[in-house]
């Protein structure tokens, strides 16, 4: 179920009205059941035989977690560990690695005069599948580090893992900050709720009115690339930044605002990230529940930087690489993850400022820079292949000319989502120290209603219902 169809609106109300007017009375197990029983059938409306999948990694961690907190030798507890790693990184590689790492081999053996035939299988990528693993992961490996104890609550176990508002593109979730909130009884609070619905709406307006309007441009400037001019290359780049930001931050908000109104607390996903004034900040702005979550899981056990300059770098391009693959099957996301690490490293010896330093109007020239970098690292993440991604940039380089953009988009469209782009980032500049756009609560009730009016009307005027998440393929 996407939350931009007309299934979620009806779906959502129904889910509020009885979650606070019956079910909240009751027991935890109960309330919990019901949120779960949500939840998969949430899920369940893509495709309900991948149920399966987020049931199977619920058990087998729910039951590893118990298992290594219990072991009394450090070889029991390792074992449960390898289980649940073997158990969730299995089901995640067959699914989306297998057939990319098959084609591949295949192809290395060719040049070595094998002619190798893989078997190739039509398999589906289930929706949200890296997110929920990654969740669910940190669960287990919190208890193997004495970080966290496990939970013997079944219910409100499998109810962490398939929280419908984050369900299928995060916020990654951690264990110690969400599966408290299943085990107590929430009192309806209506500052809460009001914000809640302020960031989901701030949400649908990124998502709906600022992605949905750009899709197209970006769609169109990328299946043109040979013969587009330098300059609207360029602004397909920056298009598409723009788009996956409105799309990624808007599910983010959706999500957020979708748990506040149901009285639960979800990290903050997307802090400004186009505002930052170098690459080592833009990540943490950037999708902050992975950052955060590969920094925990992946930099410091490698090492981290309490090792020598060489063996920091080493550990920052892995982990940027790992992320990229995380994104995709697919050489352009490793590059993206590679160019990230060495702009990371390149630019760190100059990146003194950090996020909760207040951004000035005087660092507009550094915030811009980092942006260009992003935009250049962005066209390998969008691009079909990396043939596809070099042909982009060496055009640009070039400076060609090429067909304008009026001749396959309709200008309309094009300042439709110019316009909606820049109220989006207008928006955020002005609220940029709060944690969404709409965050505007304590304003003076005819800004509140003049916003909440716009951002409505917005969001209606460009709604469509075929323009699924971007993040959803990960």
């Amino acid at each position: 179920m996407l939350f931009n169809s007309i299934e979620f609106v009806l779906f959502f109300p129904l889910v509020l009205i009885l979650y606070w007017g019956i079910f909240n009375r009751y027991s935890g197990k109960l309330r919990n059941l019901f949120l779960l029983t949500a939840s998969y059938l949430f899920y369940g409306w893509w495709d309900y035989r991948f149920l399966g999948l987020i049931i199977l990694s619920s058990v087998v961690d729910y039951f590893c977690g118990i298992s290594i907190f219990r072991a009394n030798t450090q070889v029991r507890k390792r074992l449960f560990m390898g289980i649940s790693l073997g158990a969730n990184l299995g089901v995640l590689f067959f699914f989306k690695y297998y057939g990319f790492f098959a084609a591949e081999l295949a192809s290395l053996l060719e040049q070595f005069g094998y002619i190798v035939h893989p078997s190739t299988l039509n398999i589906i990528l289930p929706v949200g599948i890296s997110f929920y693993t990654f969740q669910t992961l940190s669960y287990t490996i919190d208890i193997y580090r004495k970080r966290l104890q496990p939970t013997h609550d079944a219910v409100a176990f499998f109810t962490f893992v398939a929280f419908f508002p984050q369900l299928v593109a995060g916020p990654i979730e951690r264990a110690k900050h969400l599966l408290p909130q299943f085990a107590k009884r929430h009192q309806f609070n209506y500052e809460l709720a009001s914000n809640g619905f302020r960031q989901l709406l701030w949400g649908f307006f990124a998502k709906v009115a600022v992605a949905d309007s750009i899709a197209p441009i970006v769609d169109q400037i990328f299946a043109n690339s040979e013969t587009m001019s330098s300059a609207w290359l360029c602004m397909g780049a920056i298009f598409f930044a723009v788009q996956i930001y409105g799309d990624f931050s808007g599910y983010s908000n959706i999500a957020i605002g979708t748990a506040s109104l149901l009285g639960f607390d979800l990290m903050q996903n997307f802090n400004s990230p186009y505002f930052s004034r170098n690459i080592r900040e833009f990540w943490t702005r950037w999708h902050i529940s992975l950052s955060t979550w590969f920094r925990d899981y992946v930099y410091i056990p490698l090492g981290g930087n309490r090792c020598s300059k060489i063996r920091q770098g080493l550990n920052v391009m892995t982990t940027f690489i790992i992320s990229g693959l995380w994104h995709g099957a697919n050489w352009t996301f490793l590059v993206w993850g590679a160019i990230h690490g060495l702009l990371y490293l390149i630019t760190k010896p100059f990146s003194k400022e950090k996020k909760d330093t207040p951004i000035r109007i005087n660092q507009l020239p550094v915030i811009f820079l980092t942006f260009a970098l992003v935009c250049f690292a962005f066209i390998f993440f969008r691009a079909e292949n990396i043939s596809q991604a070099f042909q982009f940039i060496a055009r640009i380089i070039r400076i060609e000319d090429g067909i304008s953009l009026n001749r396959i988009v309709e200008t309309k469209h094009v300042l439709v989502g110019v316009f909606f782009s820049a109220i989006l980032f207008c928006g955020e500049w002005i609220q940029r120290d709060k944690r969404h756009g709409l965050d505007i609560g304590s304003a003076r009730p005819l800004v509140r209603y003049v916003a909440y009016y716009f951002v409505i009307l917005s969001i209606l005027f460009a709604f469509q219902t075929d323009r699924i998440f971007i993040y959803f393929q990960f």
